[in-house]
């Protein structure tokens, strides 16, 4: 079996580490797979990024005009809206790789032009890591369902025309994709239930298969030791949290997480946040307790460190599809804390392993830190459950094991 998975990063952003993780763990199995990126900034074994000075020069300028029709719109969510119109180079390149399947995963910042899915002629898996490929263009649609018709009057555009570009987005997808050999995959079962109920892939087949992350990277240490490596008090109870762009992107949640700091930082003096962001401390409000900003992590072993030295990771995302963040915590022993809503009702099982606050409620976030913070023997509790929960549902060898089945199925399938 030959896979070839398509992603156009190999390790920024969740869905390229998802992915990156996944090719290490069918590898690991004997599994002939490659991972076709359009950017690559690591060195792992088995990635391919057919790209010179000019080939990246040339990405770079089709990335910014790709995103020119989102920009006539009032809203302008460039980060939230791809409409995938330009050409691309695949076709000669998966041929040149001749897969006997394709694994796509997140395809945006134009490595991908939707209408080529079509012309591939190979059968396709397809891992879901947001709602694109289901909906008229945006990644997240927030409390719209506009893609269970044919969208139009797109909430993220900020637009109330129904011949909108989500409108055309979706049309040209019904008409590219209405014969697909296809195979979705999604990593929780409410993105699942999500694209189930789109007029996409109502007939689609749809897999929940969660991301999975090595165990052994991922696991609990000492905490004494983590915070005297990283140079954090050991007297302060320390609430961690982390996202791309966190301080730019309403869906990461950070509007709703600075109340809840505000509050809790107002009924006790132990308390210190820590974040791993590529946001500066001047660019967010005071959050009412001390902060210290790591800066991005993209050093799966220094993250275990940061996650083991927290007494609790929050998520205080509005959608997930399924919450990297919150798992790794969870693998290193650090309960956390979350809305009970999207991918995290997968992850986080509510005052068993974590905590899951009434969406969208700074105040009820507040109370389940304090919570998870507040028994010592409760909080050691969670921290074993956290572990196990990892462990039985999230190991990479059982994801990719999972995913292996799948493969030979969809092969099977064909023949």
């Amino acid at each position: 079996m030959k896979v070839l998975m398509l992603n156009t990063f190999d390790e920024i952003g969740g869905a390229a580490r998802a992915a990156s993780r996944l090719l290490r763990g069918v590898r690991s199995l004997d599994i002939d797979a490659r991972l076709l990126v359009q950017y690559k900034t690591g060195e792992a074994a088995g990635v391919d990024c057919n790209a010179g000075r000019f080939r990246t020069l040339a990405r770079r300028l089709k990335m910014a005009l790709g995103a020119l029709p989102v920009r006539t719109y009032p809203n302008a969510p460039e980060n939230n809206f791809t409409p995938a119109m330009l050409p691309d180079h695949l076709e000669p390149e998966i041929t040149t790789a001749n897969p006997d399947l394709i694994h796509l995963h997140w395809l945006g910042a134009g490595f991908l032009r939707l209408e080529t899915l079509g012309r591939l002629n190979k059968p396709l898996v397809w891992t879901l890591h947001d709602s694109w490929a289901f909906t008229g263009g945006c990644h997240v649609p927030s409390e719209c369902t506009r893609y269970q018709q044919s969208c139009g009057a797109c909430p993220v555009l900020g637009t109330a025309k129904e011949k909108d570009l989500s409108r055309r987005v979706w049309n040209r997808k019904a008409q590219a994709w209405r014969n697909l050999e296809l195979t979705l995959v999604a990593p929780s079962r409410w993105l699942a239930d999500c694209a189930r109920s789109s007029s996409l892939f109502r007939e689609a087949r749809v897999e929940v298969i969660p991301n999975g992350l090595d165990t052994e990277v991922f696991r609990p240490r000492d905490k004494e030791s983590a915070r005297k490596l990283l140079g954090l008090p050991q007297d302060s109870k320390i609430i961690l949290f982390g996202a791309i762009r966190a301080a730019s992107d309403p869906n990461k949640g950070l509007h709703l997480l600075l109340p809840a700091l505000q509050t809790l930082g107002k009924e006790a003096s132990n308390l210190m946040a820590m974040a791993f962001s590529s946001f500066e401390k001047a660019a967010i409000p005071d959050p009412g307790m001390p902060l210290i900003s790591l800066g991005r992590i993209r050093d799966d072993q220094k993250l275990s460190l940061i996650y083991s030295a927290a007494d609790v990771f929050v998520a205080p995302s509005i959608q997930e599809a399924f919450c990297q963040t919150a798992a790794e915590a969870m693998a290193c022993g650090t309960p956390v804390v979350a809305f009970g809503a999207t991918g995290l009702l997968d992850v986080v099982e509510h005052q068993k392993n974590g905590y899951l606050a009434k969406p969208y409620h700074s105040e009820d976030l507040a109370h389940g830190i304090a919570w998870v913070l507040a028994d010592e023997a409760r909080h050691q509790s969670l921290s074993a459950q956290a572990r196990r929960k990892v462990e039985a549902d999230f190991s990479l060898d059982k994801v990719a094991q999972s995913y292996i089945r799948l493969y030979n199925s969809v092969l099977k399938g064909k023949s």
